[in-house]
């Protein structure tokens, strides 16, 4: 796969290794994105009822494409953030069927506060604690076995990621997800760091939720998300009641019939006015794209481009992850003892190199638009830092 670089409309005179953050957009998505502003703007007369649900018909058989999961749109909910999938499946928690024998949910350390503070309120009424199962010093098998090992008949629900927001350390999820059957526990994804990145197989892993911002590596906008919601949600609990979830919805003339019956599977859990006509058809045109490059080429190319300089990085004293431990798209670089994170971070936004400070270390993300001269630029400054605590 070649660099990409030209499709994004990304600020040339940059160096962007900060895609984990927010993405660039693609000039396609652009102006998609400008027609519809045009079309609720300037000619909302010609906007039609099917101008609702056709653009979010087609995402949903998209993410299905990429989740690897059967081709069943209606599992997937348009959601404005992954805060508001979890908020779902918190408040669906207590229809597990045992759920009064179960003591606690599941998580992995240092994770993302979203997966954390989501299950606060419902633990309480429900009696349940928050079990974390911490970084290990040797990590990525061990981890995946420790978690594994504490995936046991009391646990409710393993939440989790498929990489590590700061360290991309990768999680045997086919294996947790057997682990979550054998003991009767949910298993819900936060992918979103890591689809459209890295391949995903629904139907190996079997999770109950699989839940994704649009904004980072879908190559969205900000204030768009999917979740795909599995049987155990069929039946549940909405987070609020929108006309346009309930049956029947787009027959615009019968609307004052009122029907309580909701739309199948997990059309309840849209959230309202789910259609945003400028935001889906920048999404729609992202994930056409990420589609036809395939995760798997784009992993590709960010394992070519990094090797090289996570190599001259480790010479510099820097310690980051082994390559078989961790994606290549996103991970962290712990620094040479003495250099100030902040700092340096700084001063590399101020040659326009951009990166994430998370923990004790940087974090770089990756993508298709990043070429050589990117980390170059990169490993330029750390070699001439002499930034100190």
């Amino acid at each position: 796969m070649l660099c990409q670089k030209q499709l994004f409309a990304l600020d040339p005179t940059v160096h962007y290794l900060n895609g984990a953050a927010y993405s660039p957009a693609l000039h396609t998505g652009l102006e998609k994105a400008k027609l519809a502003l045009e079309l609720k703007g300037i000619t909302p007369f010609e906007i039609r009822s099917s101008d609702h649900f056709l653009v979010a018909d087609r995402i949903r058989t998209q993410f299905c494409q990429l989740l690897n999961a059967a081709s069943d749109p209606e599992r997937v909910a348009l959601i404005p953030a992954v805060s508001y999938g979890l908020a779902v499946v918190a408040a669906n928690l207590h229809r597990l069927p045992d759920i009064a024998q179960k003591t606690h949910i599941l998580l992995i350390g240092e994770e993302f506060p979203n997966n954390v503070y989501a299950f606060e309120r419902c633990c309480a009424a429900l009696n349940l604690a928050i079990k974390t199962v911490a970084r290990p010093a040797e990590t990525t098998q061990i981890w995946n076995d420790l978690i594994i090992e504490n995936i046991q008949p009391g646990t409710a629900m393993v939440v989790m990621p498929q990489v590590h927001w700061i360290y991309g350390t990768h999680f045997d999820l086919e294996k947790i997800g057997q682990q979550c059957r054998a003991v009767g526990a949910l298993l819900v994804l936060d992918v979103t760091q890591s689809l459209g990145m890295l391949p995903f197989s629904q139907e190996k892993i079997q999770a109950d939720a699989v839940i994704c911002a649009g904004y980072k590596w879908l190559l969205g906008p900000y204030g768009t998300g999917l979740a795909w919601f599995g049987a155990f949600f069929d039946e549940g609990i909405p987070l609020e009641e929108s006309w346009m979830n309930r049956a029947e919805s787009d027959i615009f003339s019968g609307l004052t019939r009122y029907l309580r019956d909701y739309r199948p599977k997990a059309q309840r859990y849209n959230s309202g006015e789910f259609s945003q006509f400028a935001q889906l058809p920048m999404l729609e045109d992202a994930l056409r794209q990420i589609l036809e490059w395939t995760p798997e080429a784009m992993q590709a190319y960010c394992k070519e481009r990094t090797t090289a300089p996570v190599q001259k990085l480790t010479e510099l004293g820097c310690t980051i992850e082994a390559e078989h431990k961790r994606a290549a798209h996103l991970f962290a670089i712990g620094l040479p003892a003495g250099t100030h994170n902040q700092s340096l971070a700084q001063k590399l936004a101020e040659h326009r190199v951009f990166v994430s400070v998370r923990g004790a270390g940087i974090r770089v993300s990756t993508n298709v638009y990043n070429t050589a001269d990117d980390w170059g630029k990169l490993i330029e400054i750390l070699e001439t830092s002499s930034i100190q605590k």
